[in-house]
């Protein structure tokens, strides 16, 4: 009984926030473009430069943590292409979603639920990874060419950077500075979870079969390849914890996005995002159950 109320508390107040996003998306249907963009361009960035930056944060410990992350997104793609090409779906359709996960509006909130303050850094460190690749190698399978200006114009990059320079220089900003930052940066979590449930309502179960067949091989592929990290990687009990529970995220909603961006098949990448949160109310727990 223990254990579970443990884990009520770090699952509900997550779904909590999704569900008032979700109820307000519903009654009110906010126009979310501006605010998302500001999320992403001012608030995360400054929640990334904030943890990164700070002294006692050792970031070359997490070089481990940082390879085993692009090998859960990496590796969960290998094994969704074949299976795509068995079922006669188009690959670009199917794989993004198994591959890119839920990292940054559920992964940082979970992270600092489940693990505490301690646990953020390596939370964040994941979230920079799949971030990258997504903008990388997610852009590139969509589109079909690398946008490297795309990488270089993005806040978070600029900000990873300079929070990575300021750590191990040892630099640090003047006190209201420095808190202005943070305070910006506490605005990124529930906003991302609010964000979510709003963006929730945009989407159907037109395809529900193919989001169906989503929900089974996501947490499947992303445990499968976190064990194969785990072999070959020298991982703490808390990073494998922390690469453990990022391997079950659900589908990001930027897979979404993207499809409808670049015309590949929206609605039914929107049932397989709609669907593998949905799942993620049952597959989140089991898995806190087991690391905690």
């Amino acid at each position: 009984m223990v254990i579970l109320g443990q884990i009520l508390g770090i699952v509900l107040p997550v779904f909590a926030i999704v569900a008032v996003g979700y109820g307000y998306g519903r009654r009110h249907a906010p126009e979310m473009g501006a605010v998302n963009r500001i999320n992403l361009d001012v608030f995360v960035p400054a929640l990334v430069f904030s943890v990164l930056s700070e002294s006692d944060v050792r970031l070359a410990g997490y070089w481990e943590l940082a390879l085993g992350a692009v090998i859960v997104v990496v590796g969960s793609g290998l094994l969704a292409w074949p299976l795509a090409r068995w079922l006669h779906y188009q690959p670009r359709t199917f794989v993004p979603p198994i591959m890119f996960n839920n990292s940054g509006n559920m992964g940082l909130p979970l992270a600092m639920l489940a693990f505490g303050e301690a646990g953020l850094p390596a939370a964040v460190v994941v979230f920079v990874v799949e971030n990258f690749l997504h903008f990388s190698l997610g852009t590139w399978l969509l589109a079909g060419r690398p946008h490297p200006l795309q990488l270089v114009r993005m806040p978070m990059l600029t900000a990873t950077l300079l929070g990575g320079v300021f750590n191990v220089a040892g630099l640090s900003l003047p006190g209201p500075l420095d808190q202005a930052i943070d305070m910006l940066g506490q605005v990124s979590i529930p906003l991302m979870l609010f964000a979510l449930g709003v963006r929730m309502t945009a989407v159907d179960l037109t395809h529900w079969r193919m989001g169906i067949v989503g929900t089974l091989v996501y947490p499947v592929a992303g445990v499968l390849c976190a064990v194969a990290a785990a072999a070959v990687l020298e991982l703490s009990d808390a990073e494998w914890a922390q690469l453990l529970v990022f391997s079950v995220l659900p589908p990001a909603v930027l897979n979404y996005m993207l499809a409808e961006q670049y015309a590949q098949e929206p609605a039914k990448v929107a049932s397989l995002v709609l669907l593998g949160t949905l799942s993620s109310l049952v597959v989140i727990p089991l898995v806190l159950a087991f690391v905690l």
